[in-house]
């Protein structure tokens, strides 16, 4: 499981920022990797980064250099991985950086990825007044679900590593009801 250092740890730690990253979203992105994550996939690709305090705390300066990162034009938006963005020891600091975020370029796509299930954990999570995961939702424009499978690990798969992950569309989804996925976008019903 996670190995975090004996107690809460207060702040979020980042693992990575990658100011012009094309593997994890359409087009040019700045992608922040978030650290801690209690889901110990097999095969995970970051597991440097299950640990809470691996890498370098985010300050706001950290957020600063972000924002900076996002203001080319050719930069089409912002993705959140890890580690884990929705363990809830990240999702205040991550709540905080998407608000600015949004705020600051409104046309730019947030993509945000968890090993967490949108229908069996998040919408549930959010159904039972976690207000935090509720916003979380409404700013993030596609949400790439599902722990990594090792057994389903698929490298023709865009911006995903197995077959069992979704690129849900969240703005679509809300509008019509049900979950509704990108083109190519995996199992949605």
């Amino acid at each position: 499981m996670c190995r975090q250092r004996k107690g809460m740890v207060s702040a979020m730690y980042y693992a990575a920022l990658k100011k012009t990253d094309v593997a994890n979203g359409p087009g040019v992105r700045v992608s922040l990797f978030v650290s801690g994550c209690t889901h110990a996939c097999r095969g995970c690709f970051n597991s440097e980064a299950w640990d809470f305090t691996y890498g370098q705390p985010f300050t706001g300066d950290t957020e600063r250099e972000i924002l900076q990162a996002l203001s080319p034009d050719y930069i089409r938006g912002f993705s959140v991985l890890g580690g884990e963005p929705m363990e809830p020891q990240n999702r205040p600091a991550v709540l905080g950086l998407l608000r600015k975020v949004r705020e600051a370029y409104p046309d730019k796509t947030i993509w945000c990825y968890t090993g967490y299930d949108y229908e069996k954990d998040l919408l549930v999570w959010a159904a039972r007044g976690d207000d935090t995961v509720a916003e979380l939702l409404e700013l993030i424009d596609v949400l790439v679900d599902g722990e990594f499978v090792e057994e389903q690990k698929d490298l023709r798969l865009a911006f995903r590593g197995s077959g069992n992950q979704r690129l849900i569309d969240l703005k679509a989804a809300k509008r019509a009801g049900r979950v509704i996925c990108l083109p190519g976008g995996g199992r949605c019903p």
